[in-house]
C-alpha cells in the first residue's frame, strides 16, 4: 500500500489497510476526539489530539456496523451473530463480461459464484445462448493465444446444463440474478466483494430495507510516552494521514514492566533502562537501594536469573522483629545456635526435621501420674526417638484413652551404669512425654564449627537458629553481624533481575520481580563503564524486607501447620468415696403432712433458722442422759469485765467454721428432714 497523502477517515483507512505492511505511523489531523476529555475502552485511555502520532502495530476485527439504508439507522452486530443474509441484486446492467468480472471478482475470495442473464441472444463459436438463460461464472482462464475468457455454466429451461467459454470482450446487456444463498457475517467480512454489496435478511420479506455492512476494527497502537499499548476502535470520527515515510527515524517509547524483563533475550544484557514509574510496593522492602528507585532515574540491567534465597527473621523478644531475604552468594560465617523449646510438642516438630535430636532439660517438671507426665530434673539429657500412641488407663467412670507421646531416651552418665547391661539401660532410660507437657529444653549441639550459608544448608535442615560471627567482607555494612541471633526459616527460589544505579554501576542488587511493580523503558544510552571496561561487581546479598512481605511469603508457601494438642482436663480434686456417688432419695408425693411437721410451731423454728445451735457436750462417766448439766447463772458484774483480746471471738470462730463447711462442698444444702431432726434435739436438750 502506498503512503496516503490526503486525509482519510480512520474507518476508511483501516478498511483498505494491507495488514502485511504493518506497522504504519499515522498523524491525527482532525482536531481532538472528545468524550469528556478522554476516550476509554477496554481499560485503555486514549485522547487523540491534532498532531498526535500513533504507530499502528495491530488490527483486529471487533464487530460489524450495520447500516439500514431505507430506515436511515445504524446498529452494531457481533461477529458470532447467528442470522444469515442474502445478496440484493444490482439494478443497473453490465455492458460486457469484462466489466462484470472486474466489478465482481470470481475465486476463493468470492464466497460463491456469480449468476447473470443476458437480455439479448448470444452466439459464441457456432453456439447460440438464448436470451433470458441463466449463466453462472465459474472461473476466469487464459487461452494459448493469451486471450482471456470466462468459464461458465449454462442452465436451460428444463434444468439441462452445459459448459461454455465466453470471451471477456463479449458485449451485451447483462443483469445479475437474485441468489437465495445465505451468508454469515464472518463470510461477508472475509470477502472484499461481499463487503461492497447490499444484503437483506433471509427471514425478512422482499420489501425489507437493504443492509450495508462495514467492519469495526480494534486498533492497537503505540503513542509517545504512553505506559501501555493503546486500543481504540476504527469507528472514531477522526481523520488521519499516513506519515510512515516521513517518520522512519522516529523512536516510540515502549514501556515494559519489571516482570517482562526476563522475556528479553539474554544477549541484550547488560542494557540501560529508564524508570517510568516509581515502584508501588513501598511496603515490601526496607533496603537503601529501594529508596533510590525514583521516576526518571537510569539503571543498568545486568542479567536475570533464578536465585536461591532464604527467608530469615530475628527471634521474638523485647525488640521489634526484623526480616531478611538472604541470597545464596552471602559470604558471612555463622555458627548454629542452640534452640530453646517450651513444650514437648515444639520438641517433636523439631525432631521431624532433625533425627536423633538431643536436648537438655532447663526447668524442673513435677510428675502428674493421672496424666502420665513423668518427672524431669534440670540437667537431664534426652534423645528423641519416636512418636508413639500410648494408652492412658482410666478409673471406674472413665474409659481407657489413647494419647500421643514422644518417646525419649535418658542419656545417663557412665559411672551410673557400670554394673548394668545395655538392654536394661535402654529399657530403664526410655520415658514417655505427652505432647502437651509444658516442659523446657535446650538443644545440645554436636560441634561449634563455623559454616557458610551453602554448607549450612547441606548439613542442617530448616528451620534453625544461627549467630553470624564474621561479616561478609564484600558488603560495606553487614546488618546480620550486630544481631544476637537469626532464625533461618524457608528456602525459596525467586526470579530476580540483577540491577545497579548508573551512578554506582558496581553496586548491584537483586530485584525479585514477583513482589515488585515497576515500569521501565529500554533505552540505547551507552553503558556507564570507564574506558568501555566493566568494573568489578559485588552484590547486596542481604535484603531487608517488611513484616507484610514476610507474611505474604508464608501465604504463598501455603504451609498449614497443625496446632499443638490441647492438654487433658484436670481431674476433680474433691476426694471420692469408694462406694461411689451418693444415690438420690426417691421423692414421694402425699396430701398429708408428717407427724413431726404437724407438732412444730413457728416459735420453735425461728431460732433454728437464725443460727445453728452448738452440739451438746459429751456425757461424762458420772452423768446420764436424763440429767443434763446445770449451767450457773452469771452475775451483772461479770458482763462488765473487759473481753479477753487473746482469745478469738465467737464471731470469728463461726466464720472459720462456715468457711470449712463451704470448702468441703460447693453445694452443701440442708434438707427439710435435717431441720426437723435438729429442732427435736434442741427441744429435748433444753
Amino acid at each position: 500500500m502506498e503512503d496516503i497523502k490526503e486525509a482519510l477517515s480512520l474507518q476508511e483507512f483501516t478498511t483498505n489497510l494491507d495488514m502485511s505492511l504493518l506497522p504504519r505511523i499515522l498523524q491525527i489531523c482532525s482536531g481532538v476526539y472528545f468524550q469528556g476529555s478522554v476516550y476509554e475502552l477496554s481499560g485503555s485511555e486514549v485522547c487523540l489530539s491534532t498532531g498526535d502520532l500513533v504507530k499502528i502495530i495491530g488490527v483486529e476485527l471487533l464487530s460489524v456496523c450495520c447500516d439500514e439504508i431505507g430506515a436511515n439507522s445504524t446498529f452494531e452486530l457481533p461477529l458470532n451473530h447467528s442470522g444469515l443474509f442474502k445478496l440484493v441484486p444490482e439494478g443497473l446492467p453490465y455492458s460486457s463480461i469484462e466489466e462484470m468480472v472486474g466489478l465482481q471478482p470470481v475465486g476463493l475470495d468470492a464466497c460463491g459464484s456469480f449468476t447473470f442473464v443476458s437480455r439479448n441472444q448470444l452466439i459464441i463459436d457456432n453456439f447460440t445462448v438464448p436470451a433470458g438463460s441463466e449463466i453462472t461464472i465459474l472461473s476466469v482462464e487464459h487461452s494459448e493465444d493469451k486471450e482471456s475468457y470466462s468459464r461458465c455454466k449454462l442452465t436451460g429451461q428444463q434444468g439441462v446444463s452445459a459448459e461454455v467459454h465466453i470471451p471477456l470482450s463479449c458485449h451485451g446487456e447483462f443483469y445479475e440474478c437474485e441468489n437465495d444463498h445465505g451468508y454469515s457475517l464472518q463470510e461477508i467480512m472475509l470477502s472484499a466483494r461481499l463487503r461492497s454489496r447490499r444484503f437483506r435478511n433471509t427471514k425478512s420479506k422482499k420489501c425489507g430495507s437493504p443492509l450495508f455492512f462495514s467492519p469495526i476494527y480494534q486498533i492497537q497502537g503505540i503513542m509517545h510516552m504512553r505506559k501501555d499499548i493503546v486500543k481504540f476502535p476504527s469507528s472514531l470520527e477522526v481523520d488521519v494521514i499516513d506519515v510512515t515515510e516521513q517518520c522512519k527515524d522516529l523512536t516510540f517509547v515502549i514501556p515494559i514492566s519489571i516482570a517482562e524483563v526476563p522475556n528479553q533475550p539474554k544477549e541484550t544484557f547488560p542494557i540501560m533502562a529508564e524508570i517510568l514509574e516509581t515502584p508501588e510496593t513501598s511496603r515490601f522492602f526496607c533496603s537503601h537501594w529501594f529508596e533510590q528507585l525514583q521516576k526518571g532515574k537510569n539503571i543498568v540491567l545486568h542479567r536475570w536469573d533464578k536465585t536461591p534465597m532464604l527467608i530469615a527473621c530475628t527471634p521474638k523478644g523485647r525488640k521489634a522483629q526484623r526480616y531478611f531475604l538472604l541470597s545464596h552468594v552471602y559470604g558471612g560465617q555463622m555458627r548454629r545456635k542452640a534452640r530453646e523449646f517450651t513444650s514437648v510438642f515444639e520438641l517433636y516438630r523439631a525432631s521431624t526435621h532433625l533425627p536423633s535430636l538431643t536436648v537438655s532439660v532447663t526447668r524442673n517438671c513435677e510428675a502428674i501420674e493421672e496424666e502420665g507426665v513423668p518427672a524431669l530434673s534440670v540437667g537431664e539429657q534426652l534423645e528423641v526417638l519416636r512418636l508413639q500412641a500410648m494408652e492412658v488407663p482410666g478409673n471406674k467412670l472413665e474409659a481407657v484413652s489413647n494419647m500421643d507421646c514422644l518417646i525419649c531416651r535418658r542419656i545417663l552418665e557412665e559411672d551410673e551404669n557400670d554394673d548394668e547391661d545395655l538392654e536394661d539401660q535402654a529399657q530403664e532410660g526410655e520415658i514417655c512425654l505427652p505432647l502437651f507437657t509444658p516442659a523446657h529444653f535446650v538443644e545440645k549441639l554436636p560441634d561449634k564449627k563455623k559454616y557458610c550459608l551453602a554448607e549450612l544448608g547441606q548439613h542442617s535442615q530448616l528451620p534453625l537458629e544461627i549467630k553470624v560471627v564474621s561479616r561478609d567482607r564484600v558488603l560495606e555494612k553487614d546488618p546480620l553481624v550486630e544481631l544476637p541471633a537469626l532464625r533461618l526459616e524457608d528456602a525459596i527460589e525467586e526470579t530476580t533481575v540483577l540491577a545497579s544505579l548508573s551512578e554506582h554501576p558496581e553496586q548491584c542488587f537483586e530485584l525479585p520481580i514477583r513482589w515488585l511493580q515497576m515500569s521501565l523503558s529500554l533505552i540505547s544510552d551507552p553503558l556507564p563503564w570507564h574506558n568501555s571496561q566493566p568494573p568489578e561487581f559485588y552484590i547486596e546479598a542481604v535484603t531487608e524486607i517488611t513484616d507484610h512481605l514476610y507474611h505474604e511469603y508464608h501465604k504463598f508457601m501455603q504451609r498449614d501447620e497443625a496446632p499443638p494438642p490441647r492438654p487433658p482436663k484436670r481431674k476433680s480434686l474433691i476426694p471420692k468415696t469408694e462406694k461411689g456417688p451418693k444415690e438420690a432419695m426417691p421423692v414421694t408425693k402425699s396430701n398429708t403432712l408428717p407427724a413431726q411437721l404437724a407438732t412444730l410451731s413457728l416459735e420453735q423454728i425461728k431460732p433454728i433458722l437464725r443460727r445453728r445451735s452448738p452440739p451438746p457436750p459429751p456425757l461424762g462417766p458420772d452423768k446420764t442422759e436424763s440429767s443434763p448439766p446445770v449451767v450457773p447463772r452469771k452475775s451483772i458484774t461479770e458482763n462488765l469485765s473487759k473481753p479477753n483480746t487473746y482469745v478469738m471471738t465467737p464471731h470469728m470462730q463461726k466464720k472459720e467454721q462456715t468457711e470449712n463447711i463451704s470448702s468441703d462442698s460447693e453445694h452443701d444444702y440442708e434438707t427439710l428432714e435435717d431441720i426437723i431432726n435438729d429442732a427435736h434435739d434442741c427441744i429435748m436438750f433444753y
